[in-house]
């Protein structure tokens, strides 16, 4: 299992319009792609003060699995235009850890 994360920066004024616009655009426009071996995408937010900090975790089974979502560059962030926009600031590269251990509480 391969875990990619990425982070973007807004200011607290369009912190709740970009939250829409990757729940409503970008996640959808993912989860329509069927991209075989992608598991899940968490989207988290964080306030900072004076802006606020958005990241996605998407996990994968495998660094292939990343490549048919991203292409052969497979580091590149996804960040639509209309997610730009909004943005303040982003990573223009997401980072990719395996997964070593993972225990599933009950």
């Amino acid at each position: 299992m391969i875990c990619r994360i990425w982070r973007g920066w807004t200011t607290p004024k369009n912190a709740d319009r970009y939250e829409a616009v990757v729940t409503g655009k970008v996640i959808p426009g993912i989860e329509a792609r069927k991209i075989t071996g992608f598991r899940r995408i968490e989207l988290m937010r964080r306030d900072c003060g004076d802006e606020i900090e958005f990241a996605t975790i998407m996990w994968f089974d495998s660094v292939d699995a990343i490549r048919n979502f991203m292409g052969e560059d497979y580091e590149v962030a996804h960040v639509p235009q209309a997610a730009q926009n909004i943005l303040k600031r982003f990573d223009e590269r997401s980072v990719h850890y395996e997964i070593l251990d993972q225990r599933e509480q009950t």
